[in-house]
């Protein structure tokens, strides 16, 4: 069975303390109750990680991932980090693509492909990101947008990737951070043309996850995950209060 991804993206917020302490009420709060199909991701900051993952450590179902990292083993790329020193800290995933990355640090899509197929090969899961601009879906460019994104962004991979290796994330960017959710019939559409280009693009498209993200919340999260080719949710300002995500995980 594949199970559901709940990941949680923390963004830049807490401190140590604060990001450990968050974690170890989550796994509380949960406790016994983590549904048997349904995964966790908790993805806090780079200085975070080791406290983090020390309170998931063990704990069946819970997965570390790091928000970012540089397309190269190591070398002179001061500020950056590598794959191999996340897998030290014991992350498994790996976000690529978050529309922050992409349209406020102005990251390409030749620079994501990097991103992508470095990522996979260096074993790192990848939680790929995708989603149009509130421009380009009022001039009607949603598919001609998440096209190019999806070719370009996986172009540089293996046809033959494992489905669970490889996550892709639907973000409208209109809806993030805005309390602003697509409504069911957007959110359908658009997984269901992601859902159709990656069968073009992968031997394994048809098993693919694919997330919804966008001001998810424990009071929308049931009916969003129920939707067709809706395999999990990418969460952010709501899983900041292990209360808040973890009623989001149990949805």
């Amino acid at each position: 069975m594949i199970k559901k991804l709940m990941a949680a993206n923390w963004k830049m917020h807490k401190t140590l303390r604060e990001a450990t302490q968050n974690a170890r009420e989550l796994v509380v709060a949960i406790g016994k109750n983590l549904p048997p199909d349904r995964e966790v991701i908790l993805i806090p900051s780079f200085t975070a990680l080791h406290g983090v993952g020390e309170m998931v450590a063990g704990q069946e179902g819970y997965f570390l991932g790091a928000q970012n990292f540089y397309p190269a083993k190591e070398g002179a790329f001061t500020g950056e980090i590598s794959p191999d020193q996340l897998k030290d800290a014991g992350c498994v995933y790996a976000l690529v693509g978050h529309s922050e990355r992409r349209h406020v640090l102005g990251e390409t899509d030749d620079f994501l492909a990097q991103k992508v197929s470095f990522g996979l090969e260096k074993k790192l899961k990848i939680i790929f990101c995708v989603g149009e601009k509130i421009s380009e879906r009022k001039q009607e460019q949603v598919e001609e947008v998440l096209t190019r994104q999806l070719e370009k962004g996986l172009e540089k991979i293996h046809k033959n990737v494992s489905a669970l290796d490889l996550v892709i994330a639907y973000e409208p960017v209109w809806a993030i951070g805005t309390g602003e959710t697509a409504v069911s019939e957007d959110i359908v559409q658009a997984h269901s043309f992601i859902r159709t280009k990656l069968m073009d693009i992968l031997e394994q498209g048809k098993q693919t996850r694919i997330l919804y993200g966008g001001s998810v919340k424990p009071d929308n999260c049931s009916s969003i995950i129920g939707l067709d080719n809706v395999d999990g949710v990418l969460v952010g300002g709501a899983s900041l209060k292990a209360d808040s995500f973890s009623r989001i995980v149990q949805a």
